[in-house]
């Protein structure tokens, strides 16, 4: 691969935060973790009060990338097979046929995903592992890209499934969506006042900037971007770290050692070196790791969060030179 086509790929997926601010003020953090995400082929969970325009960053993100989306709100009634699809009889054939769910797109928005029950749940745990869905026994392809982003509400447990663990494990970041500063509250209420409609992207001026195209280019330039001996013992001695830390009850596995390890490389391809730094594993760290970790039951009642005890770590764990 050419060093001008990677360059082109990262100028271009680059520019996706001034498109995105167009019709969202003020989550830059969000949008750098979700194109992370992609060039990782990861998921995201999405954790902020209602409000703080979740859904609409998601759907901005697809328009800015020419993206297939589609929107599941997650209910204690919803079905596994509202989201995957499902045979249908077809009388005039006589024949069953497959109906694709929503789930058959490149951004699945999965809205308020702990509404729904573990079965629910469990139906996405093949789409997100082995972009497939199967269906009386036949594996169905899913689109490329695909990525779930789900969401959740951090405040509101009454009526909620919780995610377990194992599910848990496969978002590869989750994100935290804060309430915006004073600044961009007034922002957001100006646009408003002057005729923002958050239904019609494209009269805010949201076009399209990059696409598939870019972003096979962008993880075959990320697969490429170096990591030294010294960088991976790193990464791994921080994941050691939490499974002995007295605050945890389940420390961070291999998989989330894999993980911290993808998404510093793609970090470090955004911001232009083709070698991963120590900078970039802790820049990385907090959203990659703090849903793969358990506080301890007395832990959490002294006030003590994951993210603290993932701060406190990277604050001990020795950074190579």
């Amino acid at each position: 691969m050419s060093d001008s086509s990677a360059d082109s790929a990262r100028s271009s997926l680059e520019t996706l935060r001034t498109e995105i601010s167009k019709a969202v003020v003020g989550q830059d953090a969000a949008v750098t973790g979700l194109v992370v995400a992609l060039l990782c082929r990861g998921h995201v969970l999405l954790e902020g009060v209602p409000g703080v325009a979740k859904t609409l960053l998601v759907r901005t993100l697809a328009a800015s990338l020419a993206l297939d989306t589609k929107r599941v709100q997650f209910t204690p009634d919803l079905m596994p097979s509202d989201v995957t699809g499902s045979l249908v009889y077809d009388s005039r054939s006589s024949e069953f046929s497959f109906q694709p769910g929503p789930v058959f797109t490149n951004l699945l928005l999965a809205d308020e995903i702990n509404r729904t029950p573990p079965k629910t749940q469990a139906s996405l745990l093949e789409a997100m592992e082995e972009r497939q869905v199967s269906v009386d026994g036949t594996p169905r392809l899913l689109p490329h890209p695909f990525l779930v982003v789900a969401t959740q509400n951090p405040v509101e447990y009454e009526g909620t499934y919780p995610l377990p663990e194992a599910q848990l494990d496969r978002f590869l970041l989750k994100l935290n969506i804060p309430l915006p500063t004073r600044e961009h509250e007034i922002s957001v209420l100006t646009r408003h006042a002057e005729g923002f409609d958050p239904g019609d992207l494209s009269s805010a001026g949201v076009r399209p900037v990059a696409g598939p195209d870019e972003l096979d280019t962008a993880r075959a330039a990320v697969s490429e971007t170096s990591v030294s001996p010294e960088v991976t013992s790193y990464v791994v001695d921080i994941c050691r770290a939490t499974r002995t830390s007295p605050s945890l009850s389940l420390g961070v596995s291999p998989r989330g050692a894999t993980a911290l390890l993808c998404t510093a490389r793609a970090w470090a391809w955004l911001t232009g070196r083709d070698y991963v730094i120590p900078d970039d594993v802790k820049a990385l760290a907090l959203p990659t790791l703090r849903h793969r970790v358990q506080l301890r039951s007395e832990a959490e009642m002294e006030g003590v969060t994951a993210d603290s005890v993932i701060h406190s770590l990277l604050a001990h764990v020795p950074v190579p030179r």
